[in-house]
């Protein structure tokens, strides 16, 4: 390609499964696509057990649905090209095509951001205020929520897609990652990206972490009134009902300030790449299994749509 700048007509290479042996990929393609398939499988089956089962019609299960819709979205923005570009031996993904992968990358990154963050809202409710609970989370409000946070995912995403879309790339073209990211793309610019930089630092920052601010004031809220439990069967009670959203935060959050937030040279670039396929494939795969495994409802939900599935058989 020579050292010409690229235009919006250009071309990357993602390079990170084609670097590695033949032995290496095809086992990797398996483990992938083994992966996504597992992740879309579950997560429709909590869709469709909160969808079928009335008992599962209450804020709780509204969000959980709306994140398990999110996981499937969020997984089939990446993993799927990474596959399809396997099969035909190709590493190329165009321009347009790239940012628009990492415009949806970045709706769906944050959509689960903020699920995330109402679900502890909404745990925060059911401990604090159980009294007022029903009047406090209405249909209305959860609607609400979970719109504005389609607005403003859908902004964040549309700043960064415009900064980098006005990058200018040079010779090299290669991405050393599975899909297209921000950072990535950052490297590859020869156009000044100083500004651009501190915008994406400055907003991302606090778009991760202001949501995990207000997830941790919601625990510690939650954690205070369940101290004030007189009986242990209770305090357990109420802890359990915050057990999966907690280790489904905590194993979220973890990947992305790894890969985010951490001195870029405390870890090489795989580092990088495994703690993406964390947050990108198995977070999203082990969601329905966290929330479902611990649930009694949704493990109830779960053997009614398996029990007509056999006997429709």
């Amino acid at each position: 390609m020579g050292g010409t700048n690229q235009s919006s007509g250009s071309e990357f290479l993602l390079l990170w499964l084609s670097r590695k042996s033949k032995e290496q990929q095809e086992l990797l393609f398996v483990l992938f696509l083994s992966m996504y398939l597992a992740s879309v499988l579950g997560n429709l089956l909590i869709i469709l057990a909160i969808s079928m089962d009335a008992r599962l019609h209450s804020p709780m299960y509204f969000f959980l649905r709306n994140l398990s819709f999110m996981d499937i979205c969020f997984t089939s923005t990446t993993i799927p090209k990474m596959l399809i570009n396997h099969i035909l031996g190709s590493e190329t993904i165009s321009f347009p095509g790239c940012l628009t992968q990492m415009y949806f990358f970045i709706v769906f990154i944050n959509m689960d951001i903020f699920l995330l963050t109402v679900m502890a809202y909404d745990r925060f409710v059911a401990v604090c205020h159980p009294l007022h609970y029903t009047t406090k989370m209405t249909p209305q409000l959860c609607a609400l929520l979970v719109s504005v946070s389609w607005v403003v995912a859908n902004l964040h995403a549309l700043l960064y897609t415009l900064l980098t879309a006005g990058f200018s790339f040079c010779a090299d073209n290669r991405i050393p990652h599975f899909f297209c990211d921000v950072a990535p793309l950052l490297k590859l610019a020869c156009s000044d990206t100083h500004i651009s930089e501190m915008v994406i630092l400055t907003e991302g920052g606090l778009m991760t972490i202001t949501p995990l601010i207000c997830i941790l004031v919601s625990y510690f809220c939650i954690t205070c009134a369940v101290l004030k439990i007189p009986s242990a069967k209770g305090r357990w009670k109420a802890f359990s009902t915050c057990g999966s959203h907690l280790a489904v935060v905590s194993l979220f959050y973890g990947t992305i300030i790894a890969v985010y937030f951490s001195p870029s040279t405390t870890h090489s670039a795989e580092y990088d790449i495994v703690a993406s396929v964390m947050y990108t494939v198995v977070t999203p795969m082990l969601n329905p299994f966290i929330y479902s495994l611990r649930n009694k409802d949704m493990k109830g939900a779960l053997r009614k749509i398996m029990g007509r599935k056999r006997d429709s058989t």
